[in-house]
């Protein structure tokens, strides 16, 4: 801890939303050729977009990746990742990160096919039982597969969590980029690692990249290709001709597979020797030369971020403000998916004080899920409605405000005018908005944030100057059955000139399976008096165990139904239909979740639960503190040599399912039982009817949400009702 810089976490911060813009750049002209984006758009300075007809915030591999695959961190022991580096152990252990959070065909990345996708292909080896690092090894894969790009796409928040210490992230790049490559790719993602966690104290580009060439052999291709482009650059003092040099010596011909990382490689070092210093020119640069744009766009702008902090983006166009700090994280932890990146910020920043054996970083303002501590953030709120008519400005940004300079939600209104009763809306997601589900290439398994019964709440101030005082109103927006957005709104608080209110409610218990997909406020002028001026948000959070019955019966689901969208599917079979949850595995093991690992103590009831198979050979169950595909607690309904039982099971990624408690018990295919599961503290508890009764006591599994397991079977549910223990 001793080499981090005092303002480490708004560096990491402004490297987490580097990698976002840098990302969300790219992402359009992706696979793109320099001379397709000449002749298509000519030289790339802003977000293009609107141009293509995309979106700005998107789910990608290039995001889902690098902020999933470092949760190893908190998914293992330390030592594992401070000890004997680089080990066999260390890599096998973010190996089982992978098998806990990647679904197949579905999330994290780019599902291209056994053999062409490098990703895929180690994730099936891993799926086989091939440990890391033999299941990303030339010797498993081939020296084409293995050399691919992503291994450094992928290192952003190993470097970020070893700030300082380029040793550490050489370490930590080099066993998680083993996990699915080897050779040449490798080599690059430890010296982009190294000079991420160098960039946190120095700015030379120059001494930069000689920390990340001491992190490689000087024999490799990498190495010499920079060696190259390091002189290309000081003869040419012209990006547009050592690009060139880049693509004529070593362009994507030269190379097989779909996308080796040499090519793209050289693209960043140029990049960031002509442009490390303008984090402007550096988007300029590297998403005009075309290539694996996304790639190296989110790689070079997240190094220049860090080294620059969040002042890296001023002077500029607006970056952020299109971003909003969103980010769409596809994984098997569907809580996680709805995402910022000031919360990125927080968990990476732990994840180092977890290395260095200190306690966590405590979300600010009492735990509020947004808080807006950090500069300019604003944690994906937007301004989403105005009055119709016109004249009418408002102005959303995070600001420091009153006299003891506390960090807020600006929300800058004028031009209400002479009409009474205008409102304005500003909100952020708690779940998938629509277009990700119109508009993505990649999947995006997620669970809401906010669920009915959790009660919420939000600090407010207005500012002394304000014309009058303001009504404030919760606002949450639900999908409808027929999947459309339904606005719902909660209590109103008056907010009266250079007062500070608590606006208090409880989201209603009556939404059901219906998912909350954002949250926010309506701020109001009086049905008889104008408003004008400024409301701070100080802070918005929510706390509680949720208290809602999820039933299937409700309508009729089509193809883009986002009430079953809501369950993260981790099996072949998930449906909805003839008023209940179905699951189906065709072999192995199917799980299906729902909620996020903010639900701590709490109680499941699965009404009617039905083992549906012609024969009782294969295990099925239901599921409590679920983290993951290979991290929960079940009771599960087996048959064998002992006869027909039911065990409480704690399931753990590697791939072991320990049985903490059993006992015999006569169940019969098709028959409909009730099964509760209770977890408060380490003790876990689950009941079939008044029949069965088992308790056990297990700590590891702190929080997260319910689950229908299925392995090489089926299973039936006819409700599940959630809520607190009493």
């Amino acid at each position: 801890m001793d080499n981090l810089p005092d303002d480490y976490l708004e560096r990491v911060y402004a490297g987490v939303l580097g990698k976002l813009i840098g990302v969300y750049l790219g992402r359009p002209v992706e696979g793109w050729t320099h001379q397709e984006i000449l002749a298509e758009l000519g030289h790339i300075r802003y977000y293009v977009n609107e141009q293509l007809g995309t979106s700005i915030v998107v789910t990608d591999d290039d995001i889902s990746g690098p902020f999933t695959f470092v949760r190893a961190l908190e998914e293992h022991n330390s030592d594992t990742f401070t000890k004997n580096l680089p080990s066999p152990a260390a890599s096998a252990s973010i190996g089982r990160t992978w098998l806990n959070n990647v679904i197949k065909q579905k999330t994290v990345f780019w599902w291209g096919g056994n053999g062409v996708s490098t990703e895929q292909t180690a994730y099936l080896n891993l799926r086989k039982g091939i440990e890391a690092p033999d299941s990303g090894s030339i010797l498993t894969n081939g020296k084409t597969i293995a050399e691919q790009i992503g291994a450094q796409i992928f290192i952003d928040g190993w470097a970020m969590v070893a700030a300082g210490d380029p040793e550490l992230a050489t370490n930590l790049a080099h066993a998680a980029a083993s996990v699915s490559h080897d050779g040449e790719s490798v080599h690059a993602a430890k010296l982009w690692a190294a000079m991420e966690a160098a960039a946190f104290l120095q700015s030379d580009v120059d001494e930069l990249i000689d920390v990340g060439l001491n992190a490689i052999p000087s024999d490799s291709l990498i190495a010499t290709l920079i060696r190259d482009v390091r002189s290309w650059c000081e003869e040419d003092d012209n990006w547009l001709r050592t690009r060139q040099r880049i693509e004529d010596k070593y362009g994507y011909d030269k190379f097989p597979g779909l996308c080796h990382v040499v090519p793209n490689h050289g693209i960043m070092i140029m990049t960031l020797i002509y442009a490390s210093h303008d984090f402007h020119e550096a988007m300029h640069i590297v998403n005009t030369c075309g290539w694996d744009t996304d790639c190296n766009s989110g790689n070079v702008a997240c190094l220049i971020a860090i080294m620059h902090g969040l002042k890296a983006f001023d002077n500029g166009p607006d970056w952020r403000g299109p971003v909003a700090d969103r980010a769409f994280i596809s994984s098997a932890d569907g809580g996680y998916s709805i995402n910022n990146a000031a919360r990125i910020a927080y968990d990476i920043v732990n994840m180092r004080r977890k290395l260095g054996g200190l306690p966590p970083l405590a979300r600010p303002k009492d735990g509020a899920q947004f808080h807006f501590s950090l500069p300019g953030s604003v944690q994906g709120f937007q301004l989403t409605s105005v009055p119709k008519h016109t004249g009418c400005r408002v102005k959303v940004k995070q600001a420091v405000y009153g006299p003891k300079k506390r960090t807020g939600l600006e929300i800058c209104i004028s031009g209400f005018g002479k009409t009474t009763g205008s409102s304005v809306e500003v909100m952020t997601d708690t779940f998938a908005p629509v277009e990700r589900w119109m508009t993505d290439r990649y999947n995006l398994e997620s669970s809401p944030l906010l669920y009915p019964g959790q009660a919420i709440r939000a600090v407010l101030r207005a500012d002394k100057e304000n014309t009058g005082a303001a009504q404030v109103q919760f606002t949450i927006k639900a999908y409808s059955s027929a999947d459309e957005l339904e606005t719902l709104v909660g209590n109103t608080v008056t907010v009266a000139r250079g007062k500070t209110e608590i606006l208090k409610d409880v989201i209603p218990t009556n939404l059901g399976v219906r998912p909350v997909q954002s949250v926010g406020l309506t701020i109001s002028s009086s049905p008889t008096k104008t408003f004008g001026g400024t409301i701070w948000l100080d802070s918005l959070g929510w706390d509680g165990i949720p208290k809602l019955t999820l039933r299937a019966r409700d309508a009729s689901y089509g193809e883009l139904d986002f009430c079953k969208h809501s369950f993260v599917n981790g099996a072949d079979v998930f449906s909805m239909s003839n008023g209940k949850f179905v699951v189906a595995q065709d072999s192995g093991e199917g799980l299906v979740s729902y909620g996020t690992r903010e639900w701590t103590d709490y109680r499941a009831v699965f009404k009617k639960f039905t083992v549906n198979m012609d024969t009782p050979a294969a295990p099925a169950g239901a599921a409590i503190r679920v983290r993951g595909l290979n991290r929960y607690y079940a009771l599960r309904f087996l048959t064998g040599a002992s006869g027909f039982r039911v065990a409480l099971v704690k399931a753990v990624d590697d791939g072991r399912r320990v049985e903490l408690a059993s006992a015999p018990f006569s169940w019969k295919i098709d028959a409909p039982y009730d099964v509760t599961l209770e977890a408060e503290g380490s003790r876990i508890l689950a009941r079939v009817g008044d029949e069965v009764k088992l308790e056990a006591k297990d700590d590891q599994y702190p929080g997260g949400g319910i689950g229908l397991v299925a392995i090489d079977a089926s299973l039936l549910v006819e409700s599940i009702e959630i809520g607190p223990l009493r």
